[in-house]
């Protein structure tokens, strides 16, 4: 395996340790007696990024609808055109449904992913998707928000790659935290997965 790899690896399993703790500490609480205690993971919060259009958009403008939220950047070789594709694809088996739902890919590479920047490479894949940019420091208090780990990492011949979190966060219309939400089945499973959240 290669290093990258090990990285990502590690990373995916710091993050669900870390909700494995949280959901133990909720259990444990609330096993203590009187009414139990409901808690959803401190994942996701308020955020004022810009969007591919050069346009303001904030959590408020996706409540109403559930969404996704994907953590990437541009220049990604692999990890980030496979996951918009798979929710491409996502968006393409829900038909007319797609509408009841959005999807954000939040940059982790300013420097680089200007709004422009963002609406070419989008080009390629599903018009639903909403590519989101800002300056670093709004990018790394989103990233904090939803608990992403990222880091820039110099090339040997002065370019640079990123280091990111791979999760595709699903949020229900509220707002709200659900669940990982996971890419490694069919479209179509998916699709109705999703459709619970209408």
């Amino acid at each position: 395996m290669n290093p990258r790899a090990i990285r990502l690896l590690l990373v995916l399993s710091a993050f669900l340790a870390g909700l494995l703790v949280c959901f133990s500490v909720v259990l444990l609480v609330a096993d203590r007696g009187g009414a139990p205690i409901v808690a959803a993971p401190a994942i996701g919060g308020p955020f004022r990024l810009t969007d591919q259009n050069g346009k303001s958009i904030t959590d408020a403008d996706l409540k109403g609808h559930p969404f996704l939220v994907f953590f990437g950047y541009t220049h990604c070789p692999d990890v980030c055109p496979t996951a918009l594709a798979d929710i491409s694809d996502i968006f393409d088996k829900l038909g007319p449904d797609a509408d009841k739902v959005n999807a954000l890919f939040v940059t982790v590479d300013p420097e680089r992913d200007t709004p422009q920047a963002l609406k070419d490479y989008l080009s390629s894949f599903n018009p639903r998707l909403i590519g989101v940019g800002g300056d670093a420091d709004a990018l790394a208090a989103v990233a904090k928000a939803y608990r992403v780990y990222y880091k820039k990492v110099p090339l040997k011949d002065g370019d640079y790659t990123m280091d990111h979190t791979a999760i595709v966060y699903l949020m229900d219309k509220n707002g709200q935290f659900v669940a990982p939400f996971s890419l490694k089945r069919r479209p179509e499973e998916s699709a109705a997965d999703l459709k619970r959240y209408f």
